[in-house]
């Protein structure tokens, strides 16, 4: 309902959050309001729909930071081979594979890799590993800062189960592309090329990072799309069990899939531990801001239609106004759907843990919370309220004890489950293709 008289609610609240908060940095100009875009929601199959034709789909994804060679956590990766462990989020009968040297600074050699199903630990069940090339066979060196797609490997891929990429690195890199909070395990072996190895007894030390590898695609029939869950630590899952596939993107595929029909989407996870949403952190291993990642992760990834941001409460606790972070938002979900995606925000997600639950900072939640709710969807193609959806009811500042992982940040299974509840999913565009599928 329209307000005649005083200032809306979520204004008042701006006011406050400006006024205890100290200005970080020069004020970020609103762009130009544009109408949501009109990308047909599931159930509404164009009449053209090629949906019998194969179409390549984003199957996985991981958000890649630059991490020093001496300063990874795993060691030297050089002369040995990765087996890394990933669950595709929708099937197909042909993989091809992102690998990655976008922070490198000298080329990225190749030695053999494979793709085969995984078994216990770091074997296969794969009788024979599938080998994948890169340009036809040719010998492999991604340049600095570039990506390499592999050629198509003909193994047929089904949504979920453990898939298994070994890579052999000759030579160790300078600074390694890698996903540092995996919340997966994956294996590092001893010295040698073992990528076609079917057992895994040279793969004795685990490891919970995805180095170099950032993506997985499969030729999908009927045509499948994608959504993409773009944000910090939350999405990343810190407090859902390491193996567990308790993300709360983990839990939004099974939704849409148990939905059935068009509703079913793969479901990207592009979260990064400590992620900005108004900077690219001074940290390497923070990543880059959601606004600088958007054109090279998201934008033109096949079959990704739609994002959704969930981010901010960094930018909070690094004493940001309320008025930066709704300003940023407003450009992400410009951005978004100037690249042809549908886009959606979130509010942030209480806390009760340090400089993100300090009078002020719970003043600047409030404020951009309010906005999210009853602004948000004018420009965006909607919002989901996940702070509600976790929210102490006795103290909303707080999460719920049910869903605190316990460092009353990040939250529980429990929690990550609440947050994917808390999507409409009849908003998102869902996979028209599907939808004589049961």
């Amino acid at each position: 309902m329209r307000r005649e008289l005083g200032r809306p609610r979520w204004a008042i609240c701006m006011l406050a959050a400006t006024l205890a908060v100290t200005l970080f940095g020069a004020m970020t100009t609103i762009g130009s309001f544009s109408p949501p875009s009109s990308r047909p929601l599931a159930g509404s199959q164009p009449v053209d729909s090629p949906c019998s034709t194969p179409a390549w789909v984003a199957a996985w994804h991981a958000s890649p930071v630059a991490v020093a060679g001496p300063e990874a956590a795993h060691g030297a990766l050089g002369g040995r081979t990765l087996r890394l462990v990933i669950h595709p989020q929708v099937g197909g009968s042909e993989l091809r594979l992102q690998l990655s040297n976008r922070y490198g600074r000298t080329p990225l050699r190749l030695g053999t890799v494979t793709a085969a199903v995984a078994g216990e630990g770091a074997a296969l069940l794969t009788k024979l590993p599938v080998p994948v090339t890169f340009g036809a066979g040719k010998s492999s060196a991604i340049p600095p800062g570039t990506e390499a797609l592999s050629d198509p490997v003909p193994l047929a891929v089904s949504r979920g189960e453990r898939l298994a990429v070994s890579i052999f690195l000759p030579v160790q890199p300078d600074v390694l592309t890698e996903h540092v909070t995996a919340m997966q395990t994956s294996y590092l072996s001893q010295p040698g090329d073992h990528a076609a190895a079917r057992s895994g007894a040279a793969f004795d030390k685990p490891i919970t990072v995805w180095p170099v590898l950032v993506g997985a695609q499969v030729l999908a029939v009927p045509r499948t799309n994608a959504v993409m869950l773009v944000g910090d630590s939350i999405t990343d899952g810190i407090g859902s069990g390491v193996d567990a596939n308790a993300r709360w993107s983990d839990r939004l595929g099974q939704r849409l899939v148990g939905s059935g029909g068009s509703r079913a989407m793969s479901v990207l996870n592009a979260g990064v531990s400590r992620n900005l949403l108004l900077a690219d952190s001074g940290r390497a291993t923070d990543g880059e801001s959601p606004r600088s990642r958007l054109p090279w992760e998201a934008v033109g990834t096949p079959g990704v239609t739609d994002v959704v941001l969930q981010s901010g409460t960094n930018d909070i606790a690094a004493d940001r106004s309320a008025t930066d972070i709704v300003n940023g938002m407003i450009q992400f979900a410009e951005q978004a759907r100037a690249g042809g995606l549908r886009v959606f925000l979130t509010t942030i997600t209480p806390s009760r843990t340090g400089a993100h639950a300090d009078p002020k900072t719970v003043l600047v939640r409030q404020a951009v919370n309010e906005w999210v709710r009853s602004m948000g969807g004018q420009h965006a193609d909607g919002v989901f309220d996940l702070a509600a959806a976790v929210a102490d009811p006795a103290n909303p500042s707080w999460l719920a004890q049910p869903f605190d992982s316990g460092d009353g940040l990040h939250l529980s299974e429990a929690g990550y489950r609440a947050l994917a509840d808390a999507v409409d999913i009849g908003r998102l565009s869902g996979s028209p293709c599907l939808a004589d599928r049961k």
